[in-house]
């Protein structure tokens, strides 16, 4: 039996799926993973054959690795299947795809693929909700909670010269007739719920911060070039606004941009000054998003109420960053999508789902 071709989009994710499947995968690649991973899974190896085991109809597979849609096209012929993120399957490309039985999208917005295409053809399109997007955004939303209670400022701050330390000298309450609660005065606490969230580009983690926000009883606006059908708004409870509306109503602002230069910078001066006084960015896309220069003037000026970052803008950090002067800023090492076990299950489940698929 020949084997099964799978042309895969090539992400530092979906590599994955060459490194389980192709047996002439370079031994440094294998490696680079393992060590990846190492502090979540200590035995890679054992994990990889697991996932083979679970889909012996790919095992061993030729996977091809595409980076742009000329790749793509030139590949389809001869694939059994198509792994893609971002990169278009255009009814044109399934027209010459000789032998393409699944199309596997590395996510769940199907806006890239020509399912009709497919249908006609009687090619499966599969889905994936990714576990490390889920991550994502509960990472959001624990950043935000943090900036909202101060938590990352306070932690520890429980003893009366800790207090008086941090320049909240201790006086207590007549708890005779008053409660206790924050009993060290600390002003400027926030709620998420009845605040006001605007997500730019609601894609596969802007959707994933949606569902979120709608559960704390936000209010949802979203940007992005190409507005949502109705139905899709109303299952994620979110409305559409142009840009400067967004920046001006929104207590919480989740830039969530693809890469490239015409998003680097994005929020610049000129959209920093449009934001609402006292309103909090976190960034949990790509640092470049937020010009850097720009969002230390808007922190200094005290425009801005509050800055989360993850990744950040170089990695690792430097210990004297001016934005580590802020505490009003949190900076943490890329630990968005982890633990690796989001990715690696991610891995499992969509190998496992195309050899089902293609038996």
């Amino acid at each position: 039996m020949s084997k099964t071709t799978l042309v895969v989009e090539d992400d530092p994710i979906t590599r994955l799926i060459q490194v389980v499947l192709n047996p002439s995968t370079a031994s440094e690649r294998r490696a680079a993973f393992a060590d990846f991973v190492a502090h979540d899974v200590p035995d890679f190896g054992a994990w990889c054959e697991r996932v083979r085991r679970r889909a012996p109809r790919l095992d061993p597979a030729e996977v091809r690795l595409v980076s742009t849609q000329e790749e793509l096209s030139a590949q389809i012929g001869g694939a059994d299947a198509l792994v893609v993120e971002s990169l278009q399957v255009r009814g044109s490309d399934i027209a010459h795809a000789r032998q393409l039985r699944a199309v596997q999208k590395f996510g769940v917005t199907l806006r890239n693929i020509d399912t009709a295409a497919c249908a006609d053809r009687g090619i499966k399109v599969l889905t994936l909700r990714r576990r490390a997007n889920i991550a994502t955004a509960e990472h959001a939303f624990a950043l935000m909670l943090m900036l909202a209670r101060r938590t990352h400022e306070f932690h520890g701050v429980i003893s009366i010269e800790r207090l008086e330390a941090a320049g909240y000298p201790y006086k207590p309450f007549d708890r005779r007739h008053a409660p206790n609660g924050n009993w060290g005065r600390i002003p400027g606490l926030r709620t998420l719920n009845g605040s006001t969230i605007g997500i730019i580009g609601l894609g596969e983690i802007g959707r994933e911060l949606a569902l979120r926000a709608a559960a704390f009883g936000m209010r949802i606006l979203y940007f992005q070039r190409t507005q949502l059908p109705q139905s899709e708004e109303r299952t994620l409870q979110a409305s559409f606004a142009e840009l400067d509306v967004l920046l001006a109503e929104s207590d919480w602002i989740i830039p969530q941009l693809p890469a490239g230069p015409e998003t680097r910078g994005f929020l610049d001066a000129a959209r920093l000054a449009k934001t609402k006084a006292g309103a909090c960015i976190v960034n949990v896309a790509r640092a470049d998003l937020v010009d850097r220069s720009a969002l230390i003037g808007a922190l200094s000026s005290g425009r801005l109420g509050g800055f989360a970052l993850d990744p950040l803008y170089e990695a690792p950090g430097r210990s004297d960053d001016e934005l580590l002067r802020f505490q009003n800023v949190i900076m943490v090492p890329h630990l968005g999508g982890s633990p690796r076990w989001n990715a690696l299950n991610d891995c499992e489940e969509l190998i496992a789902g195309l050899a089902e698929a293609l038996a």
